[in-house]
Formats: C-alpha cells, sequence, structure tokens
C-alpha cells in the first residue's frame, strides 16, 4: 500500500449479503465529481453543501437506471478521510452493488485496500494511529468491556497520554541539547538532579501504563479458560451451566469427551474462551489418548485453568503437580464439585460446588473474573494499553530512559543522555504515529476490513 496515493478508491462498507441497504464509500479528491458523473437527482451534487443527502438515482454508462439511491456528500477536510468523500446508500443486491462499483471503475476509481480509508484518516491528521487501531477493535469488540475500552482508546484518552510523555521528554531533551551547542562556554541551562527528576518521573509513568498491558489485553480479546480434570467429575456439566445450554455431552461413561471443546461467554462485559478438556488420565485408546495430549496443550494456552474433581477425591495431587509444571500456580483455581453429595473437605483452598443443585458456581464466576483481571482498579477514564506493539514500545522507551539516567548518574557527557533520550521520543512517537516506518503502518492497516 502506498502512503501517499491520491486516487479516488470505492468499496463497499457493509457486509455482503441479503438485507436492506448497502452503504458503497468512495474518497479522495474528485471523489464527488466522479459520483456526480453517473448520479441523476435533483441536484448537482459537486453544488451540494457538506453533511447533505440527497435522493436520485445511479446510472450506468449506458445511461440506464442501476438503482435508486441515497447520496451522504462529505466535503474535505470535515470527513472521515479529510477527503472529498461521498457515501452511496443503495438496495441491498449484490448485482446492484456489483454494477454500482463496476461503473465507478469505469470512471477511473480505483478498489479500495484493506484499511485505506482509516489509512488516509491517519495520514491527513484525522486521527492519530492507536485512534486508528481503535477503529479496528471497535469492528472486533464482541462484549461490552471491549468496546468500552474500544471507544476510550478511539476517544483519544491513551493518545493524549502519550503525547504529554512525550512532550514533557522532547522539554528535557531540548535543555541537554542546548547546553551541547554552549558547551565551550560552560554553561549549564538545567541542573542534571532536575533532569535526572524529570526522567524517573517518566519512567514511573511508563511502569504505570506497562502495568495495564495484562488488563487491557482481557478487555480487547478475553481470556482462555481451561476445564481441567480427570474423566467423570463433572467437567462438561459445568461448562453446560455455565453456557446455559447443552453444548457437552454428559455421561457417566469415562471417557466421553475425547477432544477440546471451545466455548465463549460473556460475563458481565468480559469475554471468556471456555476450553472444556478431556479427561486427563493414562490410557491405552488412540482417540482418548489424542484428545489427552490436546488437552495439554490448552493447559498451556490458557489464562486461567479450572481443575475439578468431587469433593470425596479432593483435588487429584499427581494432575495438579503436573499442571504447576505448565503454568503459573496462581492462574489454577481449585474446585470441588458434587458438594452436594458429601461434606468432606480435603483441600480448604478449593471452591465446593455442586453443579447439580447449582450452589457454589457464583463464589466460582467471581474467582474467575478476579484471575483473569486481578487486582485492577483502572476505570473508564484510565489510558490503558491493550496491544504488543504499544508494550514493546514503551519497553523500548522505558530502556532508553534508564540508560540515561545511569548517563547522569555517572556524569557522562550529554551528548550519550541526548542519545538515549531521542530513542525514547521515537519510541513513543512510533505508538502514535508521530514517527513511523511504512512497514508497520502497512502491517496495521492490511488487517482492517476493505470497506474501513
Amino acid at each position: 500500500m502506498n502512503l501517499l496515493n491520491n486516487d479516488v478508491i470505492v468499496a463497499l462498507a457493509t457486509p455482503v449479503g441479503e438485507g436492506a441497504i448497502s452503504i458503497i464509500r468512495i474518497s479522495g479528491n474528485g471523489a464527488i465529481e466522479k459520483v456526480d458523473s453517473i448520479f441523476d437527482g435533483k441536484i448537482t451534487l459537486t453544488e451540494a453543501k457538506t453533511h447533505t443527502l440527497h435522493y436520485g438515482n445511479i446510472l450506468n454508462n449506458n445511461h440506464k437506471i442501476i438503482d435508486d439511491v441515497l447520496v451522504s456528500v462529505f466535503k474535505n477536510p470535515n470527513s472521515y478521510t479529510g477527503e472529498d468523500a461521498i457515501e452511496i446508500s443503495s438496495h441491498s443486491s449484490t448485482i446492484v452493488v456489483k454494477n454500482i462499483i463496476e461503473t465507478l471503475v469505469a470512471k477511473n476509481v480505483r478498489l479500495a485496500e484493506p484499511g485505506e480509508f482509516t489509512k488516509r484518516a491517519f495520514l491527513n491528521g484525522k486521527l492519530d494511529l492507536t485512534q486508528a487501531e481503535a477503529v479496528a477493535d471497535i469492528i472486533n469488540s464482541r462484549t461490552e468491556a471491549s468496546l468500552r475500552g474500544a471507544r476510550n482508546q478511539l476517544d483519544g484518552i491513551l493518545s493524549k497520554k502519550i503525547d504529554t510523555l512525550r512532550s514533557q521528554l522532547i522539554n528535557s531533551t531540548s535543555l541537554i541539547e542546548l547546553e551541547l551547542d554552549f558547551a565551550e562556554e560552560d554553561l549549564e541551562f538545567v541542573s542534571k538532579s532536575k533532569v535526572l527528576s524529570e526522567i524517573e518521573n517518566l519512567i514511573s509513568e511508563i511502569d504505570n501504563l506497562l502495568a495495564t498491558y495484562s488488563f487491557g489485553r482481557v478487555i480487547r480479546d478475553g481470556v482462555n479458560v481451561a476445564i481441567v480434570g480427570k474423566p467423570n467429575v463433572g467437567k462438561s456439566s459445568l461448562l453446560n451451566y455455565i453456557l446455559k445450554e447443552s453444548r457437552a455431552i454428559v455421561s457417566e461413561i469415562p471417557g466421553t469427551t475425547r477432544d477440546v471443546i471451545r466455548e465463549e461467554v460473556s460475563i458481565d462485559g468480559i469475554l471468556f474462551k471456555l476450553f472444556d478438556t478431556a479427561g486427563i488420565r493414562l490410557t491405552d485408546d488412540a482417540v482418548e489418548k489424542e484428545g489427552v495430549e490436546r488437552s495439554r496443550n490448552a493447559v498451556k494456552n490458557s489464562d486461567v485453568i479450572i481443575l475439578i474433581d468431587e469433593v470425596v477425591n479432593g483435588i487429584p495431587t499427581e494432575l495438579y503437580n503436573e499442571l504447576t509444571n505448565l503454568i503459573d500456580e496462581k492462574r489454577i483455581i481449585k474446585v470441588l464439585n458434587k458438594s452436594d453429595l458429601s461434606n468432606a473437605v480435603y483441600d480448604n483452598s478449593a471452591i465446593k460446588i455442586s453443579v447439580k443443585n447449582e450452589t457454589g458456581i457464583d463464589e466460582l464466576l467471581e474467582m474467575l473474573k478476579e484471575k483473569a483481571l486481578g487486582s485492577n482498579s483502572f476505570t473508564e477514564k484510565s489510558a490503558v494499553i491493550n496491544n504488543v506493539r504499544h508494550f514493546d514500545a514503551l519497553s523500548k522507551a522505558k530502556n532508553d530512559l534508564l540508560e540515561a539516567t545511569d548517563s547522569l548518574k555517572n556524569n557522562l557527557s550529554g551528548e550519550f543522555i541526548s542519545v538515549n533520550l531521542r530513542g525514547a521520543e521515537d519510541s513513543l512517537g512510533e505508538i502514535i504515529g508521530k514517527v513511523t516506518a511504512d512497514d508497520i503502518l502497512n502491517n496495521i492497516f492490511n488487517k482492517f476490513c476493505i470497506g474501513k
């Protein structure tokens, strides 16, 4: 994808399929003229005011009516992309949409590439890079929590925080470099102790942002939860109860679940991806043996493990030890099922439940949320990072700042300090798009859908 491209582009902005309306989006210098050349209405679109809606017909190259439509006009710079833009609302017929787009292509309008509309919005200063990424997150959000998180990022909460940190860093860097310009006069424009204090404050602010990553990732992507235990202890029954449907087969016959069953459920706005695993045990059955191996892989890739057994058995020590060799024991929730059959308790750290009598499960779900979110108390107004690109850039900035503090403490020349501070500036700039390589931009926007 070219970074700078003045072509007029077109794409379908709504899903393909049956429905009432389809929206075709066109953007670029000359977009209004291109659409006006195939539009037959009471007004000439080039003379229309921005942010107005007009009824008329779209004509093909033979001047025959393709469809009657509503056309929305957005004139630069007051459009999503910052360019002249048009949205055509037609009837949702694949033939109608195809014919309108083909007619525009014949007028030298180019088919848009993935994410090109949002990329143009970024390049034209309508969005910064974190806000552009938030657009994709909003489209892909599947829970209330993930939608709120993406909405906050689009509103610029994270951008403002990063921009503030970067501005503070630029100020410190400029004073250091100003001294370098007057090195022969031996002038001090700012004390080294003040610069050191400012850098340490920046490191503390970055640490606070880095600490939000786990929380942000959970809100955006959800939590992988594996339900693990020996055969016939209630794993599938628990899954069915949480889902409120009979998704997994429940039987008293050990080894009924032969493969990992994956389902998703939203609990208080958080997406939980539940994996009902095959009972982990030694077996000579080739199919069940494969299921056990897949269960172990599910455990390795999970954020939280529900280790379940019956109250009368207690938590199986051997299986628990095997799990702790695969994951951190803090990620394991011990659960004893069938508490309705016995009051015996072999592990006071375990949650007692009865899927049959529907008791103790609320406590389990609360523990599940606590394991997923930790003790974080972030609010909707908190700046939160939620993807690895932000995390890596902040980590690089922190490392550069730590090296700068070492240079200051060791009374090294300002050149060394300046290089580290500039590196930190660039890393922070990469997050919001002030400093970004072409391949990073292409990688981000190529993941978007075509019409966005």
